[in-house]
């Protein structure tokens, strides 16, 4: 029960991005604030890199590399439900991606819990929409220019059947039951606008890029909605 508790508190410190106090961490857990206190020092003793002290929180050293942890019934079915689902809306690359993770996942599991994890009778099914294959072709593009923060020069379809020409800063991707959305910062409007994958006509690299400015990044045009 205690190297399962302190393996959990691990991964508790792993996702987090700042410091956690002591009580915090009690709470998730379940247990005692004193029992934190504890369970640090035992695993700074083991040469784990939690750096920290009771009253100003706890995290892990930077680039510490954390062996993967059994997961739980639950977190198993979310893990292959969210695979099936990208592995049934996705035919390219995103597809192949997720198979890749699937192996990878299974193996980190060993041996028992890989074989049950790989035949979970969980599915994803999803029906065939009429932009998917239009929406495929651009999908990886984008994604690296996300990634990259590329600036990419957009042939549109409007909504009349007009087709115009945008300079756009790629911030993020959505994808809805129906179609994936592209939100960008347009050079032209001087603000967001979100572009449907499958009016996409042509996609031109620009070559330049951009840098993200506060009021202009995805997490900003979220906290509009």
């Amino acid at each position: 029960m205690k190297t399962l508790r302190q393996f959990a508190l691990l991964d508790e410190l792993r996702l987090a991005r700042q410091p956690v106090s002591a009580e915090a961490l009690a709470q998730r857990l379940g247990v005692s604030p004193r029992t934190i206190y504890r369970d640090v020092v035992s695993l700074q003793a083991m040469g784990a890199p939690v750096r920290g002290e009771s009253g100003l929180g706890y995290q892990l050293e930077r680039g510490y590399f954390l062996p993967p942890l059994q997961f739980d019934p639950d977190e198993m079915e979310a893990i292959m439900l969210g695979l099936r689902l990208v592995m049934a809306r996705d035919g390219g690359t995103l597809h192949e991606a997720a198979a890749r993770v699937s192996g990878k996942v299974a193996a980190a599991m060993g041996e028992d819990d890989g074989a049950r994890f790989r035949t979970l009778p969980l599915l994803a099914v999803t029906r065939p929409r009429a932009g998917d294959d239009l929406a495929a072709q651009w999908s990886s593009l984008l994604r690296r220019a996300i990634r990259e923060r590329r600036i990419v020069e957009l042939t549109y379809l409007e909504l009349e059947g007009r087709a115009s020409r945008r300079a756009v800063h790629s911030l993020g991707l959505t994808l809805f039951d129906d179609v994936w959305l592209l939100t960008a910062w347009c050079e032209l409007r001087d603000d967001f606008r979100n572009f449907r994958l499958d009016r996409i006509a042509g996609i031109e690299e620009t070559g330049a890029t951009f840098r993200l400015q506060k009021g202009r990044r995805f997490k900003d045009y979220l906290a509009r909605l």
